[in-house]
């Protein structure tokens, strides 16, 4: 069997990120400026480097993004107040709480709190319950991205066996409901999770297999249908070994890590017809799935 055709994610968020500059550009031009503002609260090293991401993608689009720093100590009272002043503040299109938090904070209460009008990361309940009706105007960034690949590759869903495996409520849950979202042309999805009794069995039949545990190596070759179109969402940092096994190293002399899915991609790359590399297929369109939802909060708020 023939390689799978590779789903570029960097080309599709290339030819996105064109688009969305546009629609800043049309906002602009109507006296509409577009505001993300993200709330960091303490100090995180993970969390500077999607900062330093989300603002350069945001100032290659037009959009204005503002970084507020909270002290480590913060209180949830206090970090509720400070939510309410951006919700209340017509300057602010966008509002993303950076991950992870203190001990001290409630994500989800935070979450909760965010206004729908302004929840870029789509994860308030009302824009979850959205999800239920069919009726998305934004939503969780990853399964949002992993969509739009498909789209962007003229894959039809219509009826197709899917199986999703994981069950988290910011990958599997949100992307389980997207492939409901048509009434007449929706996928057939089943959920895999911790708790699934014999994963492969699953997989196996899938015509369209998501995957998205952070557990590398989690679906092999042999767990996979031949010629099924395959999504790998996972992204796990892992020893990169030579052929025989042995650590390889950088030029420090320390044992280097790579980037991998939960696929095992060299084995699923022979039996899928379709599949996404990691990195580079999923992962790119998350940051451009938050522009996307950004801007059309703007839109939405006329």
């Amino acid at each position: 069997m023939m390689a799978a055709k590779l789903l570029d994610g960097e080309a599709l968020a290339a030819t996105l990120k064109e688009k969305l500059k546009a629609k800043v550009e049309e906002l602009k031009s109507k006296g509409k400026t577009v505001v993300l503002n993200a709330v960091q609260v303490g100090e995180n090293a993970a969390s500077r480097v999607y900062i330093k991401n989300q603002k350069g993608s945001c100032e290659e689009i037009g959009l204005t993004y503002e970084l507020k720093e909270l002290p480590a100590e913060t209180t949830q009272e206090e970090l509720d107040k400070f939510i309410d002043g951006l919700n209340n503040d017509p300057n602010v299109t966008g509002i993303i709480l950076q991950m992870p938090v203190p001990k001290q904070i409630d994500a989800r209460t935070v979450q909760r709190r965010i206004s729908p009008a302004k929840d870029v990361e789509g994860m308030h309940p009302m824009n979850m319950g959205n999800l239920v009706f069919g009726d998305m105007k934004v939503g969780p960034c990853t399964p949002l991205g992993a969509m739009e690949l498909l789209k962007a590759n003229g894959i039809d869903l219509k009826g197709k066996e899917t199986v999703v495996v994981g069950h988290s409520e910011i990958v599997g849950k949100p992307l389980a409901l997207m492939l409901l979202s048509s009434m007449n042309e929706s996928a057939t999805p089943t959920v895999c999770h911790i708790a699934t009794q014999d994963l492969a069995s699953h997989t196996k039949r899938a015509d369209l297999l998501f995957v998205a545990c952070g557990v590398p190596g989690l679906v092999k070759g042999d767990m996979i249908k031949d010629g099924a179109i395959v999504v790998d969402i996972g992204i796990n940092r892992v020893p990169d070994l030579d052929k025989d096994g042995n650590a390889v190293l950088n030029k420090k002399g320390k044992p280097k890590k790579k980037t991998v899915g939960d696929v095992v991609f060299e084995e699923a790359v022979e039996k899928a017809s379709m599949i996404t590399p990691v990195p580079g297929g999923v992962g790119p369109l998350t940051v451009m799935m938050l522009l996307q939802n950004t801007v059309s909060l703007a839109e939405a708020a006329g």
